[in-house]
Order: structure tokens, then C-alpha cells, then sequence
């Protein structure tokens, strides 16, 4: 309150300060002031003016450096006192119509509340009283005491209801300020927790996704495993033969060597690709080939099928750069292709592909993954991408892959759509921007 107050109180005391001095001067040099004043009364009212404009100042430089409350009371406290001089001195007669006690009033109600209102009220009531009986010790007798009264009856009345009006409308104002104060203390209060909100899904997501990387890791340990025993059998056949080897000459051994290296080459490739994928790391978007990306994780989806199924990769010639997390695009692959293998027990075909699609407004990359399985219906169809909705049975799946694999497109700035019908299969068509048509529009923006 003291701060939407500050600067209204701060331009009335530049202008009283102000005020104050140019009108005495005025009317001393141009007025009659000399000549309708006694010297008594004269030096009264310079004096206070003076003071008036020194207490103005004063409480201007109060406000400045931080003390409200205490500049409004000083400066009222100032001008009781001064008014009550002048009234004791001049008479309420010849101040009925000063304006500065309405002023008093209003200021010390809009600045410092009810209370300070009824009390500058009930000290101004004093004033007039002490200008009252200045007036009747002027006029002398008791019918001058009843003359003084009846003349004053309309001011005090007049005071009266501007004091009520005064007091309701600082009432209300101030209940509207505690309103308002508390809806927005409420309003702060819920963004605190939307933002928390928003942190703790964050959060949730990452773990999710990492869970996800984890299912996926176990799904494919099988082949995994499976290829880490060709490559230590290729090592093993090495070593068991190294005594023929030997006697072969020097050449022989050194093809022996490289086809080791070769074996725990691929081995190394093994284990770095399954740990960079398994590892839980913030999301960090890069640019690359969604078609090289999807050579480089043939041979690990291969391992998640059985051999009754044949997996098949199509990527059109040329680049295909898409902007996405590297891990979380591999992730997508691995949960579709998990689906799939699920969707076809008996054996089937399953086929990746890439290529560019040209879509107004945008040229976009089309990534497509398809099985033969046995279809969904549209009731499930219309479900599949909800979270914790699976048609497996219970301890098979939790319902979170194709949510996951949905929110990571949309993130990317993607979109993914499901064709399907019972005994024919499901067709995937995952769409995103083209990283390089994306970066040069951004530049011709800007």
C-alpha cells in the first residue's frame, strides 16, 4: 500500500513545497496582504508558511529514502499543530472555507489508514473548537458564543460525512487490495506447483525412457549373447590352432592375428553399441541420417526376432537428417520392433524403410516400420499409443512402448500414424522434419 501511495504523496509535497512560498510572495508584492492583516496575524501566517514549506521538503526527502509512514505523520502532526495556531491566532471565522482540512483528511486516510482518519478527524474537531472560541473572545458574550455554534453546525456536518465517505472508501479499497494480494499470492502459490509438476513429469519421463532402454537391453541379451559366442568361438578356433599355425610360417599367423582382431572388433562394437543405448543421460538432440542410423541397428534388431522371421531394411539413396535424440530414436526402433516380434509368433516378415516425403508446407523425413503379424482391430487401434493399455497378458508387457514411442515423435516435432486390420499386418509411418529444410528456414527468419 505504502508503495502505490509513495508517488501521489510525493507530488503533493513537491507541490505544497512549491505552493506555499510563490503565493505568500504573490500576494505580498501584488496583494493587499499588508493592509488586511494586523502585524499579529501577518507574522503568524509567514511563519506558518514557512514552516509549512520546510515540513513539505522534509518529508519529501523522508519519502525518498524509504520512510513513508513516518513522512506522513510528521508532515500531518506539522500542519495540526500549525493549523491549530492559525486558527487560535485568525479565528474559524475567517478559515471557514481553507481547504487544508480536507486535505488532512484525505491524506491521512488514503496513506495511513482508518484509524489515522477518525484520529486527524477528532484533532481537527479540536482546531475547529479552539478557532470557535477565538472567534467568540473576539465578539465577547454569551449570544456570541450561540452565533459562533450556529454558524459552524453545517461545517462540522459537512466534515462529518466526508469523514464516513472517506472512511468507507478506504475500506473498501483496502479489502479490494487484500483481495487482489491474495489471488495472486494463490496464483504464485500455483504456478510453484505447476512448475514442480511440470519438473517431477520431466523427471518421470527420463526414468520412464530409461526403464524402456532397460526392457529393451533384455529383450535383445538372447542374440546379444548369441553373437559374443561366434565371436569367442572364431577367437577359441584361432588359439586351438595355433600349434598348425605356427608351423605354417609367419604369414599364416598374421591372418590368424587379424581374423582375432577382427572377432573381438566386433565383439568391442557389441558391448559399446548396448552400453550407449542402456546408459541414462539428459536428452541431447543432434543431427544425423536416419538411414544410417537405421543400418547401424540392423544386426541388433535382427537379435530380437526369431529366426522365423525376416527382417528387411529399405533407405532410399541421399540424405535423410532428421534432429532427434540419438539414443531415444534408437529407443522408438527397438520398442516397434518389440511390438512386431510380438505380433508374430509363427513367423513372419518385418521391414524397415526411409525415405523423403515432400509435404506442404514442409519437407519431411518418412521412416516406416511394418510387419505380417495378425493386426489389431479398431477398437485397439484407436488405443494403442494410451499409456498402460495392452492387449498382452498380464507380466508381458506394461502398456508404456507405443506411449513412449508417441510422445518422443511429438517432442521431435513429429507425428506417427497406424494402419491396420485383423490378419494383415501393422503399417507405421513415423514423419519428421527434414533437419536441413528446418535449420534454413530458422536462418531465413532471422
Amino acid at each position: 500500500m505504502d508503495r502505490r501511495n509513495a508517488p501521489f504523496v510525493q507530488v503533493l509535497l513537491i507541490g505544497m513545497g512549491l505552493f506555499w512560498p510563490i503565493n505568500k510572495v504573490i500576494l505580498l508584492c501584488f496583494g493587499s496582504l499588508w493592509h488586511s492583516l494586523s502585524l499579529p496575524v501577518l507574522v503568524v501566517d509567514i511563519l506558518t508558511d514557512v514552516l509549512l514549506t520546510t515540513a513539505a521538503w522534509t518529508c519529501l526527502y523522508l519519502v525518498r529514502v524509504g520512510h513513508f509512514r513516518l513522512a506522513v505523520r510528521w508532515f500531518l502532526g506539522v500542519m495540526l499543530f500549525l493549523a491549530m495556531c492559525a486558527y487560535a491566532v485568525i479565528g474559524q471565522k475567517r478559515l471557514a472555507s481553507d481547504p487544508l482540512p480536507l486535505l488532512l483528511l484525505g491524506m491521512s486516510g488514503l496513506a495511513l489508514g482508518r484509524r489515522a482518519l477518525w484520529t486527524v478527524f477528532t484533532l481537527l474537531m479540536v482546531v475547529f473548537a479552539i478557532g470557535i472560541a477565538s472567534d467568540v473572545l473576539k465578539q465577547g458574550g454569551q449570544g456570541g458564543v450561540a452565533l459562533a455554534l450556529s454558524r459552524q453546525e453545517s461545517t462540522v456536518l459537512g466534515y462529518v460525512i466526508v469523514a464516513i465517505v472517506l472512511d468507507r472508501t478506504i475500506a473498501s479499497l483496502r479489502e479490494s487490495l487484500a483481495e487482489s494480494n491474495e489471488r495472486g499470492r494463490m496464483l504464485q502459490v500455483s504456478n510453484e506447483r505447476l512448475h514442480r509438476e511440470m519438473e517431477d513429469r520431466a523427471r518421470a519421463q527420463q526414468l520412464l525412457i530409461h526403464a524402456q532402454k532397460l526392457e529393451t537391453v533384455g529383450r535383445v541379451a538372447g542374440g546379444v549373447a548369441h553373437d559374443f559366442s561366434n565371436v569367442l568361438g572364431v577367437i577359441l578356433g584361432y588359439a586351438q590352432r595355433r600349434e598348425r599355425l605356427a608351423d605354417s610360417g609367419p604369414e599364416a599367423l598374421l591372418n590368424a592375428l587379424q581374423g582375432v582382431e577382427m572377432a573381438a572388433r566386433r565383439g568391442l562394437a557389441i558391448t559399446s553399441r548396448l552400453l550407449s543405448f542402456s546408459r541414462q543421460e539428459p536428452t541431447e538432440l543432434e543431427v544425423f541420417s536416419a538411414g544410417e542410423a537405421l543400418h547401424e541397428l540392423l544386426p541388433m534388431v535382427c537379435q530380437l526376432f526369431e529366426a522365423n522371421v525376416r527382417v528387411s531394411l529399405a533407405v532410399s539413396e541421399g540424405p535423410l537428417p532428421i534432429r532427434f535424440d540419438r539414443s531415444q530414436f534408437e529407443l522408438v526402433i527397438f520398442n516397434m520392433a518389440a511390438n512386431a516380434r510380438d505380433a508374430m509368433p509363427e513367423g513372419g516378415h518385418f521391414r524397415l524403410g526411409a525415405r523423403p516425403c515432400k509435404q506442404r508446407p514442409a519437407e519431411l523425413i518418412e521412416i516406416t516400420l511394418m510387419d505380417s503379424g495378425h493386426g489389431v482391430s479398431e477398437e485397439v487401434k484407436s488405443r494403442m499409443f494410451d499409456a498402460f493399455y495392452t492387449t498382452k497378458p498380464p507380466g508381458s508387457g506394461t502398456g508404456l512402448g507405443l506411449a513412449v514411442v508417441k510422445d518422443l515423435v511429438e517432442d521431435a516435432g513429429g507425428r506417427i500414424d497406424v494402419r491396420s486390420s485383423p490378419g494383415r499386418g501393422t503399417y507405421f509411418r513415423i514423419r519428421l522434419p527434414n533437419a536441413d529444410v528446418a535449420h534454413a528456414e530458422q536462418h531465413l527468419s532471422v
